[in-house]
């Protein structure tokens, strides 16, 4: 019924290895894999299926901006998740995370905002009108007893 939807990249381009340190920003197509330290920002191109995978070991310290991304390491800095976001039980994120669908294992930790960005989701829109109506009601009652309570006192 729930089925598996993990991140899955057909093809990793790129692999930073454990002995690899980068110093300075860093722009990919395809797949990443990061088992290094990139001590800069980590973007993909907009419109792209690009994922970024960060291993235990991985380490980055700065804004990483993709579609998907799977986070097992450490970054300090914001996370941009357009597409989906994946923090596996390791992951440790000190920054905000803006994300669109987040799977979060338990063991990982952000210290920062959760920030849900909406993408174009026409359902949650829809529901968007009961909730005011109910918050409206609950102003009626509230009304309504002070009615009441100068009935009473007449």
């Amino acid at each position: 019924m729930w089925g598996n939807n993990k991140i899955r990249s057909s093809k990793i381009e790129t692999l930073i290895g454990q002995s690899i340190e980068v110093d300075g920003d860093l722009n990919f197509n395809g797949g990443l894999h990061l088992d290094g330290k990139i001590n800069g920002n980590v973007t993909s191109d907009n419109g792209s299926n690009s994922v970024l995978v960060v291993s235990e070991q991985g380490q980055i310290s700065g804004d990483v901006n993709v579609p998907y991304a799977v986070i097992n390491g450490t970054i300090k800095g914001n996370v941009y998740a357009s597409e989906k976001l994946e923090l596996s039980n390791k992951a440790c994120i000190t920054g905000n995370v803006h994300y669109n669908v987040l799977e979060m294992a338990s063991g990982a930790s952000v210290n920062g905002n959760m920030l849900h960005d909406n993408k174009e989701r026409h359902l949650l829109e829809h529901h968007a009108g009961p909730v005011e109506m109910h918050e409206e009601k609950q102003e009626e009652p509230e009304q309504d007893m002070g009615g009441d309570a100068a009935m009473a006192k007449g």
